[in-house]
């Protein structure tokens, strides 16, 4: 026993962090678009970081719990609610056989994760849970949650939760209303005009409504090339920024291919990847440029936060 869908909202998948080292065969590493959320979710429960979860976009499902478990909240505010009653984020929170998990008007950011202590009874699919639909297979019969789906938990949580009135500061998480994306220079950015090159990190962005999983595509001003050329394909990922000959650049997302043929003018820095994927459709974005060495940086303090976070968490549930 575990859950029930009674509603599949707009796009709810099952995701663990991907599928590592198949790209070389042309299989796409999928998992969370914000990882950073899952991780944090499942270090609030004790889990591991790959643990599977399940993500919502804008509009959540409807679950129903056939067991009692203890589950955490994270990512964007989509409004959730137990039986009707405001569901706190970012704490562990022990819902009750019976139970129905909502959501109501999406408040800050489009992707948010449900997490579950022990985490949820799916086989790995090449070494991963995560749901890759275009391919169609992990998570879920490898495609997004449908109503009826009853998909059960790996393990069943017995505890009170007497001994989880305590919550993670949202301060660790990204503030999901800023608009600037630091990036890097990308390996053809000096193949762009320099006005172009002005451009891109002058100009607002806006994420178009033909955007998905695989890559969010922007418009604004297009960015041209000095001189239009054939480029060899190569290896791209999460978060590399291509400029198709129409010069509206396109953002690699989660479920992006492993090879590209565009020129890429700039990668966003992973530090910034979870506040990406929290963009929407119509939602605006501008870039920061930033050295290799501040991204290392950056990337090196959200890891000391997390080991600290960790460690903490671990204290509780001994």
């Amino acid at each position: 026993m575990g859950i029930k869908i009674v509603k599949a909202g707009m796009l709810t998948t099952i995701q663990d962090l991907g599928r590592y080292g198949l790209q070389r065969y042309g299989m796409a590493v999928s998992g969370a678009m914000d990882s950073y959320a899952l991780r944090l979710g499942n270090n609030i429960l004790g889990n591991p970081d790959n643990e599977a979860a399940i993500e919502c976009t804008v509009l959540g499902p409807i679950i129903y719990f056939e067991q009692a478990q203890l589950i955490c909240l994270t990512g964007a505010d989509l409004s959730p609610m137990i039986d009707g009653n405001p569901l706190p984020m970012w704490r562990p929170v022990l819902v009750e056989a019976g139970s129905l998990l909502s959501f109501g008007r999406p408040h800050l950011g489009c992707r948010a994760y449900i997490c579950f202590q022990g985490g949820l009874d799916i086989p790995e699919i090449l070494g991963s849970r995560s749901t890759y639909s275009k391919g169609g297979l992990g998570g879920w019969q490898g495609r997004a949650l449908h109503e009826g789906d009853r998909i059960p938990f790996r393990h069943h949580y017995t505890g009170k939760d007497s001994l989880f009135h305590w919550s993670m500061d949202p301060g660790l998480y990204p503030d999901l209303a800023t608009e600037v994306v630091r990036v890097l220079d990308g390996p053809q950015f000096a193949c762009f005009e320099s006005n172009a090159q002005k451009s891109f990190f002058s100009d607002v962005f806006t994420i178009s409504n033909n955007s998905d999983r695989m890559g969010y595509r922007l418009t604004s001003k297009p960015l041209w090339l000095t001189e239009q050329k054939e480029l060899l394909s190569t290896a791209v990922t999460f978060g590399s920024i291509q400029v198709p000959p129409d010069g509206n650049a396109i953002v690699l997302m989660a479920d992006h291919p492993t090879t590209g043929g565009y020129p890429v003018i700039a990668q966003v820095a992973t530090i910034d990847l979870s506040l990406l994927a929290q963009k929407g459709p119509n939602d605006r974005i501008s870039f920061k440029r930033v050295s290799l060495d501040e991204a290392h940086g950056l990337l090196k303090k959200q890891h000391a936060q997390l080991k600290k976070l960790k460690s903490a968490i671990a204290l509780k549930y001994e």
